[in-house]
């Protein structure tokens, strides 16, 4: 009769311990989003176009520069696209911590090129490395990292073709003021 408990126990492990290998696998849909969002703290959203990007976040977005796609406020979701991301960039991609501070960006360059990772605003912040990961994600774009410091978060930037990669830790840019305790909270939301 003693055996039973611990073969239940046993029995429970191992369904989780196979849970947990598997999810990171699987195929994004309601359950392994649920499961990212809550067990994790990320949230992983896929968008056609950045209008798209901005029409499902809940802030409205404040004016861009020509050529640019709209500025997320800093209150605005972990979702949010930095405001470097070219207006006519398809196939967003964004994987995010919920507080919003690491985050991975992938998206295909339309007409409008990407005027290259710049840092006018200072030197570069050396980042702590990458935290997230993603099955969309590449191998080896370390060497071809640039930083991109025209955003609240300093973000390191590979472009291979048409498609760019980038990604924070959440490393303020140069000259760039933190966001407030109430942005961050809202954020996380």
């Amino acid at each position: 009769m003693k055996r039973r408990p611990l073969a239940i126990a046993a029995a429970t492990a191992g369904v989780l311990a196979t849970a947990a290998f598997a999810l990171p696998h699987l195929p994004p849909n309601p359950v392994t989003d649920s499961i990212n969002d809550q067990v994790f703290q990320e949230k992983s959203r896929r968008y056609a176009t950045a209008a798209d990007a901005h029409t499902r976040n809940a802030h409205a977005p404040a004016p861009a520069p020509a050529g640019q796609a709209h500025a997320a406020p800093a209150s605005g979701s972990a979702a949010a696209l930095p405001s470097w991301v070219p207006k006519d960039a398809t196939d967003i991609r964004i994987r995010a911590r919920r507080t919003g501070e690491a985050r991975l960006i992938r998206f295909t360059l339309g007409a409008t090129p990407l005027n290259g990772p710049q840092c006018t605003t200072g030197v570069p912040k050396r980042l702590h490395g990458r935290v997230l990961d993603a099955r969309w994600w590449p191998r080896g774009t370390r060497a071809e990292e640039r930083p991109e410091c025209r955003d609240v978060h300093q973000y390191q930037v590979a472009v291979r073709g048409k498609r760019v990669y980038a990604w924070t830790d959440g490393t303020l840019s140069p000259g760039a003021k933190a966001p407030a305790p109430a942005a961050v909270g809202a954020a996380a939301r």
